[in-house]
């Protein structure tokens, strides 16, 4: 019967230009060959009293137009939808697999809709398209067709923009047919009812599309982290902030709209995780694949890119990597996320990497404002009498070439922070009267712009310049900011018996005691005041490579302390307990930081863990990392 109804169109398809054409379930013509749907309808015969009168099956799509030229119908869920298409497109521009988009994000966001009630279902359900939460058990209908499953994310080249989830089960019934009321004016049909009813953790968010593409990208195993994620967001290379002004011209925002896809602040990194954890639960995803000791999330290879992003020299790397063989967080089962598994701890990988390179940092120098500078001044001592060698690690001129580096890019980005207009340049309007006012304003304040921009020579704003894998660039032949990555630790080290161990034999915790998560909400807590400030000064840095607050690392750090001195926290707790009527004291140290004096309160001290070094190994474990983070590395 298809056969018959499509023998006598020969026209070859635009697309592929095959001659292949079949039928869709509402009657329209299609390319067997590439899914290219036309506006070709199936003529029928009817028996009505005006003879051979064509009667035509329309698709299911967004073909309705209203007053006020609103556009074609569309719903909230669609206009999320093509935010995640163009993220995926934008972060494939960067290198990322092509599966992202076509494969797991795809499949990610269908299972979405089909739990969520929202399509893919044989009833919609009004409620679900607020709540994003289960409203059934039954998790098993099926998509509808793998044509289905293209059309939903544009995913064919010949599809519109306009015609993205036509073909979906979105808006069957008629009751979510009709628009919102004129109190909630809106472009969309269900803007005025999302906002009302719009509840749960996973309701339809902006920062949730980030949480959909970063299950994507951790699922593929993609040398991107979601900090590296969230900056790429910031600095403008992924669309979020007015996302919705790359709309489709049918596709109308209006009113309530803008508070729905207008994002009035930057993503913050905590949030985004726990929408990422909260999502893969709900979804009931598997196992993700294993992060193997190659992969780019593995700690090994992590800490590896940090020491180069800091500037820290690569011996240091055997010491991260033997902190991490100690405390057993470079195991696939710790790394590898499993949703649903609430005994398994939340890896934040980019998070764990750096607070291992700042317990490094405190193994090696302490960090108490005291003990750093007097190998300070071992260093230059050393490298003063010896000039042809290999120079020895100075922590003081690492800190006064870094200091500076970071003090330029902190200018450099709140100024292009301060720039940056919140507001989208597409017009806003809250009615229909409104538009020609807004209009007419929007043209004056360009005007006044541009003739501002040529009274003052200020030039038009430059394109954006390619994303790197690295804030900061260190070279030797530049001697303002000079490479430490190929300097020695000798002047911290000693050598025992063919192996090499740290001249600090102390160590002081950050806390004693871990808060209760599920109480307090966090690890730990991080007051300046409590703390060294060479200690401030190492999490501010890497607070700025990761742009998250220092107290998210911070807490990190604790929580690798209580796990590397788990059997001497153990011993003290047990012989304190024994010692009835008896306190233990949190001393107060007097420290140091060039040439200032004053008391800050620090936590007990514990004896250094036992970290002893093969002289053996550290070339050959060091080059063995950087090709690994070479082959990697996406963008440059």
């Amino acid at each position: 019967m298809e056969e018959e109804d499509t023998r006598d169109y020969h026209e070859p398809c635009s697309q592929c230009s095959d001659v292949n054409w079949g039928l869709t379930d509402e009657g329209t013509f299609y390319c067997r060959s590439c899914h290219n749907v036309i506006d070709r309808t199936r003529e029928v015969l009817t028996g009505d009293a005006i003879s051979n009168a064509r009667v035509q099956s329309v698709s299911r799509g967004l073909t309705k137009r209203s007053k006020f030229d609103k556009g074609l119908e569309w719903y909230i869920c669609e206009g999320f939808q093509f935010i995640l298409q163009k993220q995926a497109e934008a972060l494939q521009s960067l290198g990322v697999s092509s599966q992202m988009k076509d494969e797991v994000l795809c499949n990610l966001w269908t299972n979405y809709l089909q739990k969520s009630e929202l399509a893919y279902c044989d009833k919609p359900s009004k409620d679900a398209r607020h709540d994003g939460l289960p409203l059934s058990s039954d998790t098993d209908n099926e998509v509808n067709t793998d044509l289905d499953i293209i059309r939903l994310l544009g995913l064919s080249s010949s599809a519109s923009d306009t015609d993205v989830a036509s073909e979906s089960s979105i808006g069957e019934t008629s009751s979510l047919g009709k628009r919102s009321d004129t109190s909630d004016w809106s472009g969309s049909v269900d803007g005025g009812s999302y906002l009302r009813n719009r509840k749960g953790h996973l309701t339809l968010s902006m920062p949730v599309t980030l949480a959909f593409c970063y299950l994507a990208l951790l699922w593929l195993r993609e040398s991107i982290t979601l900090s590296d994620l969230l900056r790429l967001v910031m600095d403008g290379h992924i669309p979020y902030l007015n996302a919705y002004k790359d709309f489709p011209e049918e596709m109308k925002v209006y009113g309530t709209d803008f508070k729905i896809f207008h994002a009035e602040s930057w993503p913050v990194y905590e949030d985004v995780h726990k929408k990422m954890q909260s999502l893969a639960t709900y979804l009931e995803l598997p196992r993700f694949p294993d992060i193997a000791e190659d992969s780019f999330l593995h700690p090994n290879i992590l800490c590896m890119k940090y020491l180069m992003e800091a500037n820290l020299p690569d011996d240091m790397h055997n010491w991260t990597c033997r902190v991490v063989k100690k405390i057993g967080i470079g195991e696939a089962d710790f790394l590898t996320l499993q949703p649903g598994n609430k005994s398994v701890r939340k890896v934040k990988y980019d998070i764990i990497a750096v607070a291992v390179v700042v317990v490094v940092l405190k193994i090696l120098f302490l960090l108490d404002d005291q003990f750093e500078w007097q190998l300070s001044k071992h260093a230059e001592e050393r490298n003063k009498n010896n000039q042809e060698g290999c120079p020895v690690f100075d922590i003081r001129k690492w800190y006064m070439v870094v200091k500076k580096a970071m003090d330029l890019e902190q200018k450099k980005l709140e100024e292009e922070r301060v720039k940056y207009l919140w507001k989208c340049e597409q017009p806003r309007f809250q009615s229909a009267s409104e538009k020609s006012v807004v209009l007419k304003k929007r043209q004056m304040v360009t005007v006044l712009q541009r003739q501002f921009r040529s009274l003052s020579g200020t030039m038009e704003p430059t394109e954006k310049k390619k994303p790197s894998s690295f804030q900061f660039h260190w070279t030797e032949e530049n001697l303002e900011r000079p490479c430490f990555h190929g300097h020695s630790l000798d002047g911290i080290l000693r050598q025992t018996d063919h192996v090499l161990t740290t001249l600090n034999k102390d160590y002081w915790l950050c806390a004693m005691e871990l808060c209760k998560e599920k109480e307090c909400g966090h690890l730990a807590h991080y007051e300046e005041s409590d703390f060294p400030h060479s200690y401030q000064f190492v999490l501010s840095l890497f607070s700025f490579i990761l742009r998250v607050q220092p107290s998210v690392i911070h807490e990190e750090v604790c929580a690798i302390e209580h796990r590397l001195f788990y059997s001497q926290l153990h011993k003290k707790s047990r012989i304190s307990k024994g010692k009835k009527g008896r306190k233990s004291k949190r001393p107060e140290a007097s420290l140091a930081f060039e040439n200032s004096r004053e008391k800050t309160a620090v936590s007990d001290t514990a004896p250094a863990v036992d970290l002893v070094l093969p002289i053996n190994t550290s070339t050959e474990s060091r080059g063995l990392n950087r090709d690994i983070l070479s082959s990697t590395s996406l963008y440059t």
